[in-house]
């Protein structure tokens, strides 16, 4: 705000005229709450005729009205829906890749994977598991992939790695005994 809406705004609430709401903004370095102090010391405006201090809470009644609180609710409801939507528009446009050998064996969507995995979590997550041991490697691929996905995709690479070292331990330690 420019000292010119500040000298009108107090010149509106203390009733002054212009000059004297500018000269009290200036001898208070245009502060509107210390010029209207400055014009009460001075005479010029007369502070509250009562003032009290109680500790008593004063119930104060908020009429709200109905439609308001439906619209508002229906608002939010909208907004949800809308959320859930792009939600699975994103789960369906990116997908869950399984590899082997550098070949594509199945692409699902990330949604069919969540679904999969709420309903059938102490079988998917095995197979998973699984699957690593047997040369799988998997991915999440897709138009909204960005570096956080990359990193879980680096991070499921690792798991495969991890996976891969510990079958060639294994391969390794039966090969040395039956020599």
């Amino acid at each position: 705000m420019d000292n010119f809406e500040k000298v009108e705004k107090l010149r509106e609430h203390a009733n002054v005229s212009y000059e004297e709401a500018k000269q009290a903004l200036e001898n208070s370095n245009w502060d509107i709450l210390d010029a209207m102090i400055y014009l009460e010391q001075s005479g010029k405006v007369h502070g509250p005729e009562h003032s009290s201090y109680t500790t008593q809470t004063e119930k104060v009644k908020i009429d709200i009205d109905e439609k308001d609180c439906k619209s508002s609710f229906s608002d939010n409801l909208r907004r949800f829906g809308r959320w859930c939507q792009r939600l699975l528009e994103k789960g369906n446009n990116n997908s869950f890749c399984v590899e082997r050998d550098n070949n594509e064996i199945f692409r699902i969507p990330i949604t069919l994977l969540v679904v999969f995995l709420l309903c059938a979590f102490w079988v998917v997550v095995p197979l998973l598991v699984i699957g690593l041991f047997f040369n799988m490697r998997y991915q999440f691929a897709g138009p909204d992939i960005r570096s956080v996905d990359l990193d879980l995709n680096k991070a499921m690479d690792s798991a495969a790695d991890a996976a891969e070292n510990i079958r060639n331990e294994f391969s390794s330690a039966v090969k040395d005994e039956n020599d």
